[in-house]
């Protein structure tokens, strides 16, 4: 089913999704229901798509608040679920307001040294564990969307090979630095790199000083917790490059995952946006 199921994985029991914005979260719920696994949902107030709540009867899904810990944890007892999924973004804004931390979250919290997405995302799939529900790998079900080496997409411009490996080299200390996991770059030169205004606003931003010959370039972390932190590239980033005139994006093969890949693949062959994976 996938490559990113643990061994002792039981496709007989509930899987809980716990479903933010976007795609992401109803592809994988596609996916996983292909392949017979009995799902149930936990929506983000205000982050999960309405289209994929009423995909749920209401025995079948549960809605807290973000920074609602104990009452996450509750949800995922009372479906009796072995497994669950984290998949989707949440607006980044909430980390500083919209937060509605519980008596569970408040002491989690206070628990932590440095308090941003990495470290409050990562002491929630620890609760999650410690509750005796394991979180899966986000990838999973996704496989066959993960960019793949080499070319998959020629564009109208030539990248040379060696601003393709600065590209890759400063957007490897980026996320290195835990700043964040995408960069722009053009002939040598650093047009933007990604931090918490998110990749298509740092694209926008690019795309205003009229450089030639741009290159995207968007990878993974080092040490990257796949639980809950996966970079992803979809048709509105592609849109968005299109608009910023940014012709060519280099992609981490393995890594980051093409939201519906044959769809993202024929929008760039339309718009001839060069997509490659190193």
């Amino acid at each position: 089913m996938s490559q990113f199921l643990p061994k002792n994985f039981d496709p007989s029991k509930p899987l809980a999704l716990i479903a933010g914005q976007g795609q992401y979260p109803a592809l994988l719920a596609k996916r996983a229901r292909a392949s017979g696994i009995p799902l149930r949902l936990i929506e983000l107030g205000g982050e999960t798509s309405a289209e994929l709540v009423s995909g749920f009867p209401k025995d079948e899904r549960a809605t807290v608040k973000v920074g609602q810990v104990g009452k996450l944890l509750k949800a995922l007892n009372n479906f009796d679920a072995a497994n669950a999924v984290m998949v989707g973004q949440v607006t980044p804004g909430k980390l500083f307001r919209g937060l509605h931390p519980d008596l569970k979250a408040i002491r989690m919290l206070a628990g932590l040294d440095r308090k941003n997405a990495e470290t409050i995302f990562g002491a929630i799939a620890d609760e999650i564990e410690n509750a005796g529900v394991h979180l899966l790998d986000a990838r999973v079900f996704m496989d066959e969307d993960l960019a793949d080496e080499g070319v998959m997409v020629k564009g109208k411009e030539k990248i040379d090979p060696e601003h393709l490996a600065h590209g890759i080299e400063i957007a490897r200390e980026n996320a290195r630095l835990d700043v964040g996991q995408g960069v722009v770059v053009s002939r040598g030169t650093v047009l933007a790199v990604e931090a918490f205004e998110g990749t298509n606003a740092m694209i926008a931003r690019a795309g205003t000083f009229g450089a030639k010959n741009c290159l995207f370039v968007k990878l993974g972390k080092p040490d990257q917790d796949t639980r809950f932190d996966i970079p992803v590239f979809g048709v509105h980033t592609l849109q968005t490059m299109k608009k910023a005139d940014i012709s060519s994006a280099a992609l981490e093969s393995g890594s980051v995952l093409l939201l519906d890949k044959p769809k993202l693949l024929t929008e760039a062959k339309k718009h001839r946006i060069e997509i490659r994976g190193f």
